[in-house]
């Protein structure tokens, strides 16, 4: 049985855009994290704000959200193809079946 295998070249695809999506999150907790604890480790009287949010917040929660919205947005155009879901008839487990 093995040597029939043919892995589905589709697969090929899906890893890539499964790696760029899990760099795209690391990436996206390494910001929420160097901002959240990097600016919010001061006493709170040392907190500047921006729009009446505390610095920390708004630039590992508020910005951190619309950098990898579009980060995202423009990772899923670049890497991201759209490629057929059905088996074209690869699949063995249907043989038997009439369309």
């Amino acid at each position: 049985m093995k040597e029939n295998f043919k892995e589905d070249p589709r697969f090929e695809q899906c890893n890539k855009e499964t790696w760029v999506m899990v760099i795209l999150l690391v990436l996206n907790i390494l910001w929420w994290y160097g901002f959240a604890y990097g600016l919010g480790s001061k006493s709170p009287s040392e907190y500047g704000f921006i729009l009446g949010l505390p610095g920390w917040f708004f630039w590992s929660c508020v910005m951190g959200w619309v950098v990898f919205s579009f980060a995202a947005y423009y990772a899923v155009k670049i890497y991201f193809k759209d490629i057929p879901l059905d088996d074209g008839g690869q699949s063995q487990a249907g043989q038997g079946v009439k369309k």
